[in-house]
Protein backbone atom coordinates (compact mmCIF):
# COMPACT_ATOMS: atom_id res chain seq x y z
CA UNK A 1 0.00 0.00 0.00
CA UNK A 2 2.82 2.53 0.84
CA UNK A 3 4.80 1.65 -2.50
CA UNK A 4 1.63 2.30 -4.44
CA UNK A 5 0.83 5.36 -2.70
CA UNK A 6 4.61 6.44 -3.52
CA UNK A 7 3.76 6.12 -7.00
CA UNK A 8 0.37 7.95 -6.86
CA UNK A 9 2.16 11.15 -5.39
CA UNK A 10 5.19 10.57 -8.08
CA UNK A 11 2.68 10.72 -10.99
CA UNK A 12 0.48 13.51 -9.33
CA UNK A 13 3.69 15.21 -9.54
CA UNK A 14 4.38 15.03 -13.12
CA UNK A 15 0.56 14.90 -13.83
CA UNK A 16 0.77 18.64 -12.18
CA UNK A 17 4.04 20.10 -13.87
CA UNK A 18 2.40 19.18 -17.44
CA UNK A 19 -0.61 20.81 -16.70
CA UNK A 20 0.73 24.03 -15.26
CA UNK A 21 2.37 23.59 -18.77
CA UNK A 22 -0.94 23.55 -20.78
CA UNK A 23 -2.46 26.15 -19.66
CA UNK A 24 0.45 28.40 -19.50
CA UNK A 25 1.24 28.07 -22.93
CA UNK A 26 -2.68 27.89 -23.88
CA UNK A 27 -3.93 30.91 -26.12
CA UNK A 28 -0.92 33.17 -25.74
CA UNK A 29 0.15 33.52 -28.97
CA UNK A 30 3.97 33.60 -29.11
CA UNK A 31 5.30 34.28 -32.36
CA UNK A 32 8.69 34.62 -32.49
CA UNK A 33 11.59 33.21 -31.67
CA UNK A 34 12.61 35.50 -28.92
CA UNK A 35 9.06 35.51 -27.56
CA UNK A 36 9.53 31.73 -26.76
CA UNK A 37 13.39 32.02 -25.56
CA UNK A 38 12.62 34.83 -23.61
CA UNK A 39 8.73 34.93 -22.21
CA UNK A 40 8.58 37.97 -24.46
CA UNK A 41 10.07 40.45 -21.44
CA UNK A 42 6.93 40.43 -20.14
CA UNK A 43 7.31 38.53 -16.65
CA UNK A 44 7.44 39.68 -13.07
CA UNK A 45 10.24 39.51 -10.25
CA UNK A 46 8.48 36.76 -7.60
CA UNK A 47 7.84 33.67 -10.59
CA UNK A 48 11.25 34.57 -11.89
CA UNK A 49 12.96 34.66 -8.40
CA UNK A 50 11.69 31.20 -7.70
CA UNK A 51 12.61 29.66 -11.12
CA UNK A 52 15.90 30.54 -11.05
CA UNK A 53 16.16 29.50 -7.30
CA UNK A 54 14.86 25.68 -8.82
CA UNK A 55 17.32 25.86 -11.56
CA UNK A 56 20.07 25.83 -9.30
CA UNK A 57 18.59 23.82 -6.47
CA UNK A 58 19.15 20.08 -8.76
CA UNK A 59 18.77 16.63 -7.99
CA UNK A 60 22.59 16.84 -7.54
CA UNK A 61 22.40 19.43 -4.98
CA UNK A 62 19.33 17.65 -2.89
CA UNK A 63 21.34 14.37 -2.58
CA UNK A 64 25.04 15.54 -2.10
CA UNK A 65 24.95 18.35 -0.31
CA UNK A 66 23.67 16.56 2.75
CA UNK A 67 26.00 13.67 2.02
CA UNK A 68 28.86 16.48 1.96
CA UNK A 69 28.12 18.12 5.39
CA UNK A 70 27.85 14.58 6.42
CA UNK A 71 31.29 13.63 5.74
CA UNK A 72 33.00 16.98 6.22
CA UNK A 73 30.82 18.91 8.92
CA UNK A 74 28.37 22.14 9.15
CA UNK A 75 30.90 24.59 7.59
CA UNK A 76 29.14 24.56 4.58
CA UNK A 77 26.40 26.60 5.81
CA UNK A 78 29.45 29.53 5.12
CA UNK A 79 27.84 29.39 0.98
CA UNK A 80 25.49 31.60 1.87
CA UNK A 81 28.16 34.43 2.39
CA UNK A 82 28.88 33.41 -1.37
CA UNK A 83 25.38 33.45 -2.35
CA UNK A 84 24.80 37.07 -0.87
CA UNK A 85 27.88 38.33 -1.94
CA UNK A 86 27.82 37.12 -5.69
CA UNK A 87 23.82 38.91 -5.98
CA UNK A 88 25.44 42.01 -5.01
CA UNK A 89 27.95 42.14 -7.64
CA UNK A 90 25.66 40.52 -10.29
CA UNK A 91 22.95 42.95 -9.69
CA UNK A 92 25.43 45.69 -10.11
CA UNK A 93 27.51 44.59 -12.36
CA UNK A 94 26.42 42.14 -14.82
CA UNK A 95 22.69 42.81 -14.66
CA UNK A 96 22.69 45.94 -16.11
CA UNK A 97 24.91 45.40 -18.93
CA UNK A 98 22.70 42.46 -19.81
CA UNK A 99 19.30 44.10 -19.83
CA UNK A 100 20.04 47.18 -21.41
CA UNK A 101 21.72 45.44 -24.21
CA UNK A 102 18.50 43.33 -24.92
CA UNK A 103 20.94 40.17 -25.90
CA UNK A 104 19.25 36.88 -26.01
CA UNK A 105 22.76 34.89 -24.98
CA UNK A 106 25.12 35.57 -23.35
CA UNK A 107 27.74 35.13 -26.07
CA UNK A 108 26.97 37.76 -28.09
CA UNK A 109 27.99 40.22 -25.05
CA UNK A 110 31.69 38.52 -26.75
CA UNK A 111 31.11 38.92 -29.89
CA UNK A 112 29.99 43.05 -29.17
CA UNK A 113 33.33 43.23 -26.29
CA UNK A 114 36.03 41.07 -28.97
CA UNK A 115 35.04 39.36 -31.94
CA UNK A 116 32.84 36.79 -33.84
CA UNK A 117 35.56 33.91 -32.74
CA UNK A 118 35.46 34.36 -29.27
CA UNK A 119 31.41 34.22 -29.49
CA UNK A 120 31.70 30.82 -31.23
CA UNK A 121 34.18 29.42 -28.80
CA UNK A 122 32.63 30.29 -26.02
CA UNK A 123 29.25 28.92 -26.99
CA UNK A 124 30.86 25.42 -28.38
CA UNK A 125 32.66 25.05 -24.77
CA UNK A 126 29.44 26.07 -23.08
CA UNK A 127 27.41 23.60 -25.21
CA UNK A 128 29.45 20.77 -24.52
CA UNK A 129 29.68 21.61 -20.84
CA UNK A 130 25.66 22.13 -20.19
CA UNK A 131 25.22 18.31 -22.41
CA UNK A 132 27.53 16.59 -20.27
CA UNK A 133 25.83 18.28 -16.72
CA UNK A 134 22.05 17.73 -18.07
CA UNK A 135 23.14 14.47 -18.37
CA UNK A 136 24.41 13.83 -15.44
CA UNK A 137 21.50 15.33 -13.71
CA UNK A 138 19.23 13.24 -15.58
CA UNK A 139 21.20 9.83 -13.98
CA UNK A 140 21.73 10.89 -11.10
CA UNK A 141 18.29 10.92 -9.49
CA UNK A 142 17.45 8.15 -11.50
CA UNK A 143 19.84 5.74 -10.00
CA UNK A 144 18.99 6.30 -6.42
CA UNK A 145 15.49 6.14 -7.03
CA UNK A 146 16.23 2.60 -9.13
CA UNK A 147 17.40 1.89 -5.87
CA UNK A 148 15.14 3.02 -3.69
CA UNK A 149 12.00 1.02 -2.08
CA UNK A 150 10.12 3.13 -4.34
CA UNK A 151 10.53 0.69 -7.40
CA UNK A 152 10.29 -2.74 -6.69
CA UNK A 153 13.69 -3.80 -7.99
CA UNK A 154 16.90 -2.63 -8.99
CA UNK A 155 16.97 -3.90 -12.81
CA UNK A 156 17.98 -1.35 -15.74
CA UNK A 157 14.65 -1.70 -16.38
CA UNK A 158 13.54 1.16 -13.09
CA UNK A 159 16.71 2.43 -14.28
CA UNK A 160 15.98 3.49 -17.49
CA UNK A 161 12.69 4.49 -16.09
CA UNK A 162 13.43 7.45 -14.35
CA UNK A 163 16.09 8.16 -16.78
CA UNK A 164 13.21 8.48 -19.72
CA UNK A 165 10.92 9.79 -17.29
CA UNK A 166 12.46 12.56 -16.60
CA UNK A 167 14.10 13.60 -20.11
CA UNK A 168 10.61 12.92 -21.92
CA UNK A 169 8.88 15.37 -19.54
CA UNK A 170 11.10 18.02 -19.50
CA UNK A 171 11.44 17.78 -23.67
CA UNK A 172 7.79 17.98 -23.48
CA UNK A 173 7.07 20.78 -21.78
CA UNK A 174 9.82 22.26 -22.89
CA UNK A 175 8.99 22.21 -26.39
CA UNK A 176 5.16 22.93 -25.95
CA UNK A 177 5.64 26.39 -23.67
CA UNK A 178 9.46 27.70 -24.14
CA UNK A 179 10.81 29.95 -21.20
CA UNK A 180 7.72 30.59 -19.98
CA UNK A 181 6.42 26.81 -19.05
CA UNK A 182 10.21 26.14 -17.61
CA UNK A 183 9.45 29.22 -15.11
CA UNK A 184 5.82 28.73 -13.98
CA UNK A 185 6.37 24.84 -13.49
CA UNK A 186 9.40 25.20 -11.56
CA UNK A 187 7.38 27.96 -9.20
CA UNK A 188 5.27 24.39 -8.40
CA UNK A 189 8.67 21.95 -8.32
CA UNK A 190 10.13 24.30 -6.04
CA UNK A 191 7.50 23.82 -3.30
CA UNK A 192 7.85 20.26 -3.75
CA UNK A 193 11.70 20.18 -3.09
CA UNK A 194 11.01 21.90 0.21
CA UNK A 195 7.95 19.68 1.53
CA UNK A 196 10.20 16.51 1.15
CA UNK A 197 13.53 18.12 2.71
CA UNK A 198 11.01 19.58 5.50
CA UNK A 199 9.22 15.80 6.15
CA UNK A 200 13.00 14.24 6.41
CA UNK A 201 14.35 16.65 8.93
CA UNK A 202 11.18 16.81 11.41
CA UNK A 203 10.80 13.22 11.28
CA UNK A 204 14.80 12.82 12.18
CA UNK A 205 14.50 15.37 14.82
CA UNK A 206 11.39 13.46 16.70
CA UNK A 207 13.59 10.32 16.26
CA UNK A 208 17.12 12.26 17.54
CA UNK A 209 15.68 14.74 19.73
CA UNK A 210 18.70 17.26 19.03
CA UNK A 211 21.10 17.45 15.95
CA UNK A 212 24.43 16.92 16.01
CA UNK A 213 26.79 20.26 14.78
CA UNK A 214 30.27 19.42 13.92
CA UNK A 215 32.79 21.16 12.31
CA UNK A 216 31.38 24.55 12.26
CA UNK A 217 33.55 27.13 13.02
CA UNK A 218 37.25 26.78 11.00
CA UNK A 219 39.55 29.77 10.35
CA UNK A 220 42.20 28.65 9.06
CA UNK A 221 43.91 30.22 6.08
CA UNK A 222 45.66 27.79 4.23
CA UNK A 223 43.82 26.93 1.17
CA UNK A 224 44.62 23.50 0.80
CA UNK A 225 41.85 22.77 3.01
CA UNK A 226 39.12 21.65 1.48
CA UNK A 227 36.53 23.66 3.54
CA UNK A 228 37.52 26.44 5.83
CA UNK A 229 35.30 29.99 6.04
CA UNK A 230 37.48 31.85 4.13
CA UNK A 231 37.95 28.72 1.43
CA UNK A 232 34.25 29.41 1.24
CA UNK A 233 34.02 32.63 1.70
CA UNK A 234 36.69 33.43 -1.46
CA UNK A 235 36.31 30.58 -3.41
CA UNK A 236 32.33 30.19 -3.30
CA UNK A 237 31.76 33.58 -3.83
CA UNK A 238 34.04 33.98 -6.86
CA UNK A 239 32.79 30.76 -8.63
CA UNK A 240 28.95 32.14 -7.54
CA UNK A 241 29.84 35.38 -8.95
CA UNK A 242 30.45 33.19 -12.88
CA UNK A 243 27.39 32.03 -12.12
CA UNK A 244 24.93 34.73 -10.86
CA UNK A 245 26.52 37.05 -13.56
CA UNK A 246 27.08 35.01 -16.60
CA UNK A 247 25.81 32.08 -16.57
CA UNK A 248 23.30 31.32 -19.93
CA UNK A 249 20.18 30.16 -17.26
CA UNK A 250 20.53 33.34 -15.05
CA UNK A 251 20.98 35.74 -17.71
CA UNK A 252 18.42 34.63 -20.16
CA UNK A 253 16.04 34.73 -17.04
CA UNK A 254 17.18 38.33 -16.33
CA UNK A 255 15.93 39.36 -19.54
CA UNK A 256 12.77 38.48 -19.28
CA UNK A 257 11.79 40.56 -16.87
CA UNK A 258 9.76 43.20 -17.61
CA UNK A 259 12.00 46.26 -16.28
CA UNK A 260 15.43 46.28 -14.65
CA UNK A 261 13.44 47.18 -11.55
CA UNK A 262 11.81 43.83 -11.47
CA UNK A 263 15.36 41.91 -12.71
CA UNK A 264 17.03 43.47 -9.63
CA UNK A 265 14.41 42.31 -7.29
CA UNK A 266 14.29 38.70 -8.89
CA UNK A 267 17.91 38.50 -8.21
CA UNK A 268 17.46 39.52 -4.45
CA UNK A 269 14.67 37.29 -3.85
CA UNK A 270 16.22 33.70 -5.57
CA UNK A 271 19.50 34.71 -3.10
CA UNK A 272 16.70 34.14 -0.54
CA UNK A 273 15.85 31.10 -1.76
CA UNK A 274 19.57 30.05 -1.98
CA UNK A 275 19.83 30.64 1.40
CA UNK A 276 16.89 28.76 2.62
CA UNK A 277 17.62 25.58 0.50
CA UNK A 278 21.15 25.88 1.70
CA UNK A 279 19.78 25.56 5.79
CA UNK A 280 17.93 23.02 4.60
CA UNK A 281 20.38 20.83 2.99
CA UNK A 282 22.90 21.50 5.99
CA UNK A 283 20.04 20.52 8.45
CA UNK A 284 19.70 17.17 6.24
CA UNK A 285 23.40 16.43 6.45
CA UNK A 286 23.34 16.86 10.60
CA UNK A 287 20.36 14.26 10.26
CA UNK A 288 22.25 11.98 8.33
CA UNK A 289 25.06 12.26 10.89
CA UNK A 290 23.08 12.82 13.99
CA UNK A 291 21.32 9.50 12.33
CA UNK A 292 24.14 7.82 11.30
CA UNK A 293 27.38 8.59 13.39
CA UNK A 294 27.65 4.89 15.09
CA UNK A 295 26.32 2.84 11.97
CA UNK A 296 27.90 4.28 9.01
CA UNK A 297 25.97 2.61 6.21
CA UNK A 298 28.70 3.81 3.50
CA UNK A 299 31.18 1.52 5.57
CA UNK A 300 28.87 -0.84 6.34
CA UNK A 301 28.25 -1.67 2.55
CA UNK A 302 24.73 -0.73 2.98
CA UNK A 303 25.01 2.47 -0.25
CA UNK A 304 27.50 2.03 -3.03
CA UNK A 305 27.94 5.89 -3.12
CA UNK A 306 27.09 8.69 -0.49
CA UNK A 307 25.18 10.42 -2.99
CA UNK A 308 21.92 7.31 -1.89
CA UNK A 309 23.08 8.43 1.98
CA UNK A 310 19.49 10.79 1.94
CA UNK A 311 17.20 7.99 -0.17
CA UNK A 312 18.62 5.17 2.88
CA UNK A 313 17.72 7.64 5.41
CA UNK A 314 14.10 8.22 3.82
CA UNK A 315 13.75 4.70 3.91
CA UNK A 316 14.98 4.18 7.06
CA UNK A 317 12.95 6.74 9.02
CA UNK A 318 9.37 6.91 6.77
CA UNK A 319 8.80 3.87 5.54
CA UNK A 320 5.77 3.36 7.99
CA UNK A 321 4.21 7.10 6.70
CA UNK A 322 1.78 6.40 3.74
CA UNK A 323 2.93 8.44 0.80
CA UNK A 324 6.02 10.10 2.66
CA UNK A 325 8.86 8.41 0.65
CA UNK A 326 7.24 9.47 -2.69
CA UNK A 327 6.97 12.90 -1.74
CA UNK A 328 10.72 12.96 -0.94
CA UNK A 329 11.67 11.28 -4.17
CA UNK A 330 8.89 13.20 -6.22
CA UNK A 331 11.46 16.09 -4.79
CA UNK A 332 14.40 14.90 -5.96
CA UNK A 333 12.79 14.49 -9.48
CA UNK A 334 12.01 17.91 -9.43
CA UNK A 335 15.30 19.02 -8.70
CA UNK A 336 16.24 16.90 -11.81
CA UNK A 337 13.00 18.32 -13.59
CA UNK A 338 13.78 22.20 -13.35
CA UNK A 339 17.58 21.80 -13.46
CA UNK A 340 16.90 19.26 -16.93
CA UNK A 341 14.64 21.63 -18.57
CA UNK A 342 16.41 24.89 -17.51
CA UNK A 343 19.44 23.58 -19.49
CA UNK A 344 17.16 22.48 -22.65
CA UNK A 345 16.12 25.84 -22.95
CA UNK A 346 19.72 27.57 -22.73
CA UNK A 347 20.95 25.46 -24.97
CA UNK A 348 18.19 25.76 -27.51
CA UNK A 349 18.99 29.90 -27.06
CA UNK A 350 22.59 30.00 -27.31
CA UNK A 351 22.50 27.25 -30.48
CA UNK A 352 19.65 29.67 -32.29
CA UNK A 353 21.37 32.73 -31.03
CA UNK A 354 24.99 31.87 -31.44
CA UNK A 355 25.33 29.75 -34.10
CA UNK A 356 22.26 29.86 -36.35
CA UNK A 357 20.90 33.46 -36.55
CA UNK A 358 24.23 35.20 -37.60
CA UNK A 359 24.22 33.19 -40.78
CA UNK A 360 21.01 32.68 -41.79
CA UNK A 361 17.82 35.23 -43.18
CA UNK A 362 15.20 32.82 -41.63
CA UNK A 363 12.20 34.72 -40.98
CA UNK A 364 10.47 35.06 -37.80
CA UNK A 365 8.15 32.32 -37.52
CA UNK A 366 11.12 29.74 -39.14
CA UNK A 367 12.78 30.71 -36.36
CA UNK A 368 10.02 30.26 -33.85
CA UNK A 369 9.64 26.75 -35.53
CA UNK A 370 13.85 26.46 -35.23
CA UNK A 371 13.59 26.83 -31.43
CA UNK A 372 11.14 24.71 -30.57
CA UNK A 373 12.88 21.67 -33.16
CA UNK A 374 15.99 22.11 -31.44
CA UNK A 375 14.82 22.24 -27.86
CA UNK A 376 13.15 19.04 -28.98
CA UNK A 377 17.26 17.96 -29.92
CA UNK A 378 18.52 18.74 -27.05
CA UNK A 379 16.04 17.17 -25.05
CA UNK A 380 16.50 13.64 -26.45
CA UNK A 381 20.39 14.30 -27.04
CA UNK A 382 20.60 14.90 -22.79
CA UNK A 383 18.56 11.63 -22.44
CA UNK A 384 21.01 9.47 -24.68
CA UNK A 385 24.07 11.32 -22.08
CA UNK A 386 21.96 10.56 -19.71
CA UNK A 387 21.71 6.32 -20.80
CA UNK A 388 25.85 7.08 -21.72
CA UNK A 389 26.22 7.97 -18.36
CA UNK A 390 24.13 4.68 -17.35
CA UNK A 391 26.45 2.55 -18.75
CA UNK A 392 29.79 3.76 -18.31
CA UNK A 393 29.24 4.25 -14.92
CA UNK A 394 30.43 6.72 -12.27
CA UNK A 395 41.04 41.70 -26.82
CA UNK A 396 40.80 39.40 -30.27
CA UNK A 397 44.03 37.42 -29.57
CA UNK A 398 44.08 38.16 -25.80
CA UNK A 399 40.81 37.28 -25.07
CA UNK A 400 41.19 33.65 -27.34
CA UNK A 401 44.33 32.83 -25.72
CA UNK A 402 42.92 33.63 -22.15
CA UNK A 403 40.25 31.52 -22.55
CA UNK A 404 42.20 28.55 -23.85
CA UNK A 405 44.59 28.86 -21.30
CA UNK A 406 42.55 29.62 -18.52
CA UNK A 407 40.80 26.84 -19.06
CA UNK A 408 43.62 24.90 -19.62
CA UNK A 409 45.19 25.63 -15.84
CA UNK A 410 41.58 24.92 -14.09
CA UNK A 411 41.52 21.80 -16.12
CA UNK A 412 45.22 20.59 -15.24
CA UNK A 413 44.52 21.19 -11.29
CA UNK A 414 41.34 19.27 -11.18
CA UNK A 415 43.00 16.29 -13.07
CA UNK A 416 45.64 16.79 -10.55
CA UNK A 417 43.18 16.67 -7.61
CA UNK A 418 41.57 13.54 -9.04
CA UNK A 419 45.00 11.64 -9.55
CA UNK A 420 46.63 12.61 -5.97
CA UNK A 421 43.66 13.55 -3.79
CA UNK A 422 44.23 15.55 -0.56
CA UNK A 423 44.70 13.97 2.23
CA UNK A 424 42.53 13.42 5.44
CA UNK A 425 44.80 16.31 6.69
CA UNK A 426 43.38 18.76 4.41
CA UNK A 427 39.71 17.50 3.98
CA UNK A 428 39.06 16.59 7.92
CA UNK A 429 35.78 13.80 7.43
CA UNK A 430 34.08 13.66 10.17
CA UNK A 431 34.43 10.62 11.86
CA UNK A 432 31.78 8.07 11.84
CA UNK A 433 32.03 4.20 12.46
CA UNK A 434 30.11 1.00 12.14
CA UNK A 435 30.15 0.03 16.11
CA UNK A 436 26.36 1.03 16.61
CA UNK A 437 25.71 -1.79 14.07
CA UNK A 438 23.74 -4.31 14.70
CA UNK A 439 21.70 -6.03 11.92
CA UNK A 440 21.61 -2.70 9.30
CA UNK A 441 19.21 -5.31 6.85
CA UNK A 442 16.47 -5.70 9.73
CA UNK A 443 14.66 -2.11 8.75
CA UNK A 444 14.29 -2.38 4.82
CA UNK A 445 15.51 -4.30 2.24
CA UNK A 446 18.04 -2.24 0.57
CA UNK A 447 20.51 -3.48 -2.09
CA UNK A 448 23.29 -1.44 -3.36
CA UNK A 449 24.57 -2.72 -6.82
CA UNK A 450 27.93 -2.02 -6.21
CA UNK A 451 30.21 -2.14 -2.38
CA UNK A 452 32.02 0.30 -1.87
CA UNK A 453 35.54 0.08 -2.44
CA UNK A 454 38.88 1.75 -1.01
CA UNK A 455 39.87 4.45 -3.66
CA UNK A 456 43.12 3.76 -5.81
CA UNK A 457 45.26 5.75 -7.82
CA UNK A 458 44.17 5.16 -11.71
CA UNK A 459 48.17 5.60 -12.26
CA UNK A 460 49.65 3.02 -10.64
CA UNK A 461 53.19 3.37 -12.30
CA UNK A 462 53.34 7.17 -10.25
CA UNK A 463 53.36 5.15 -6.69
CA UNK A 464 57.45 4.19 -5.49
CA UNK A 465 58.26 1.42 -3.58
CA UNK A 466 56.63 2.07 -0.63
CA UNK A 467 53.55 2.36 -1.83
CA UNK A 468 53.49 6.28 -1.55
CA UNK A 469 52.80 8.46 -4.13
CA UNK A 470 55.76 10.17 -5.98
CA UNK A 471 53.60 13.70 -6.23
CA UNK A 472 53.20 13.93 -2.55
CA UNK A 473 56.36 15.58 -1.61
CA UNK A 474 55.81 17.70 -4.88
CA UNK A 475 52.04 18.38 -5.02
CA UNK A 476 49.83 19.92 -2.79
CA UNK A 477 45.65 20.02 -4.31
CA UNK A 478 44.21 23.67 -3.51
CA UNK A 479 40.51 23.06 -2.33
CA UNK A 480 38.06 22.27 -5.24
CA UNK A 481 36.48 25.94 -4.61
CA UNK A 482 39.73 27.77 -5.82
CA UNK A 483 39.77 25.48 -9.34
CA UNK A 484 37.59 28.14 -10.37
CA UNK A 485 38.80 31.11 -10.04
CA UNK A 486 42.53 30.18 -11.05
CA UNK A 487 41.33 28.71 -14.42
CA UNK A 488 39.38 33.00 -14.31
CA UNK A 489 42.51 34.69 -13.51
CA UNK A 490 44.69 32.72 -15.78
CA UNK A 491 42.67 33.91 -18.25
CA UNK A 492 42.41 37.62 -17.74
CA UNK A 493 46.31 37.75 -17.06
CA UNK A 494 47.18 35.66 -20.17
CA UNK A 495 44.05 37.80 -22.18
CA UNK A 496 45.58 41.02 -20.80
CA UNK A 497 49.13 41.00 -21.40
CA UNK A 498 48.68 38.98 -24.96
CA UNK A 499 46.05 42.27 -25.57
CA UNK A 500 49.08 44.32 -24.56
CA UNK A 501 51.53 42.81 -26.89
CA UNK A 502 49.41 42.42 -30.09
CA UNK A 503 47.78 46.41 -30.14
CA UNK A 504 44.83 45.91 -27.64
CA UNK A 505 45.67 49.12 -25.69
CA UNK A 506 44.91 50.78 -28.46
CA UNK A 507 41.34 49.47 -29.37
CA UNK A 508 38.30 51.89 -28.12
CA UNK A 509 35.52 50.01 -26.21
CA UNK A 510 32.13 51.41 -26.86
CA UNK A 511 30.67 52.85 -23.98
CA UNK A 512 27.31 50.84 -24.71
CA UNK A 513 29.16 47.69 -23.55
CA UNK A 514 30.61 48.40 -20.61
CA UNK A 515 29.48 49.31 -16.70
CA UNK A 516 28.63 53.10 -16.43
CA UNK A 517 28.03 55.02 -13.20
CA UNK A 518 23.82 55.33 -13.76
CA UNK A 519 23.50 51.64 -14.15
CA UNK A 520 24.48 51.00 -10.42
CA UNK A 521 22.15 51.33 -7.45
CA UNK A 522 24.94 52.90 -5.50
CA UNK A 523 25.03 55.76 -7.77
CA UNK A 524 21.42 56.77 -6.96
CA UNK A 525 21.93 56.18 -3.64
CA UNK A 526 24.55 58.29 -3.27
CA UNK A 527 22.70 61.08 -5.39
CA UNK A 528 20.04 60.97 -3.01
CA UNK A 529 21.85 61.55 -0.02
CA UNK A 530 24.00 64.25 -1.92
CA UNK A 531 20.75 65.60 -2.54
CA UNK A 532 19.78 65.41 1.47
CA UNK A 533 23.09 67.00 2.34
CA UNK A 534 22.46 70.01 -0.33
CA UNK A 535 18.96 70.54 0.93
CA UNK A 536 19.73 70.49 4.11
CA UNK A 537 22.82 73.11 4.05
CA UNK A 538 20.78 75.11 1.78
CA UNK A 539 17.77 75.22 4.20
CA UNK A 540 20.46 76.33 7.21
CA UNK A 541 21.81 78.78 5.27
CA UNK A 542 18.47 80.64 4.43
CA UNK A 543 17.79 80.52 8.44
CA UNK A 544 21.25 81.92 9.12
CA UNK A 545 20.44 84.51 6.62
CA UNK A 546 17.00 85.45 8.41
CA UNK A 547 18.90 85.71 12.00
Amino acid sequence: MHIKLGYVVFAVMLVVSISIVYFASANRGQESSRDFLTGGRTLTALPVSISLTASFISSITVLSNPAEVYSYGAIFVYFSLGYILSTVVASEVFLPVFYRLAITSTYEYLEMRFNRATRLLGTVIVIVQTMLYTGIVIYGPALALSQSMLFYSTTDLDLWGGILTTGIVCTLYCTMGGLKAVVWTDVFQIGIMLSGYLAVIIKSVILQDMLIVKHFLDFDINPMRRHTFWTIAIGGTLSWIAVNGTNQSQVQRYVSCKSLTHARLALYIYMVGLCIFLVSTVFAGMCLFSVYKNCDPWTAGQVSSPDQLIPYLVMDILTDYSGLPGLFFAAVCSGSLSSVSTSINALATVTLEDLIKPYTNMSDKHLFWMSKGLTFFYGILCIALAGLASVMGGMMQGALSGLLLGLAASSCVSIGSLIYPPSPTMTRPLPLTTEGCFNPTDSFNWTPTVLPTESTSIITSLENSDGKHLLSNTWQSPSYLYFGPIGTLTAVIVGLVVSLFTGGWKSRVESGVTLMKEDTTFYYLFMFFKGRVVKREEKSIITESKL
